[in-house]
């Protein structure tokens, strides 16, 4: 649930901050925190305290717990709206642990409606996510190279290069590479 290194460390403890206080608005202790999100009440603690970086996994579970996607979290801890947003100033998180890379092409923004993120999974990858952000949140996955497993809502199917996976996420979603290759490819939330 936690990554002991970290890419930028600025950026983990503006996360950092970023959970604690979104946990203070909401009256939460940790440990109310640590049911609702089922992480531990430990581990809380350190990703508050910016001992360690959070994983996606634990991310995506806290994301759930407030009812915000990843890159909704992400756009509170980063720079203000700009409409242009040259490569250099994508944000980029990584989550050695799980393989994981992602980097925010075009950020949300309070006024656009969607985002779109660059991904990539290394071989071997697997993450698991345990309900949607947000019920019904839109997604359109576009492969552009490797292979991809994913299960949405328990629906499983495998992409290819070219391949786009457009679906709303009520529930569980699993992103998994098979050992001989990786996946990088681009995700459109709206």
């Amino acid at each position: 649930m936690e990554n002991l290194r970290s890419s930028d460390s600025s950026l983990d403890r503006r996360i950092a901050d970023r959970l604690k206080a979104l946990r203070q608005e909401r009256g939460w202790s940790l440990d109310e925190l640590a049911g609702r999100a089922g992480v531990s009440r430990a581990t809380l603690s350190r990703l508050e305290n910016a001992e360690v970086s959070a994983t996606a996994g634990a991310l995506g579970k806290l994301c759930a717990a407030y009812g915000l996607t990843m890159s909704r979290l992400m756009l509170m801890v980063e720079d203000e709206f700009a409409p242009l947003v040259p490569q250099q100033a994508q944000a980029v998180w990584v989550d050695d642990s799980a393989g994981f890379r992602r980097r925010s092409v075009s950020p949300p923004a309070r006024q656009l409606a969607g985002e779109v993120l660059a991904c990539e999974l290394a071989a071997s990858a697997r993450i698991s996510y345990e309900r949607s952000p947000r019920p019904g949140l839109e997604h359109h996955l576009l492969m552009l190279e490797g292979e991809l497993a994913m299960t949405v809502d328990g629906q499983a199917y495998r992409l290819a290069p070219g391949d786009c996976l457009r679906y709303q996420l009520f529930g569980a979603s699993e992103f998994s590479t098979p050992p001989h290759s990786g996946a990088r490819y681009l995700l459109f939330i709206v």
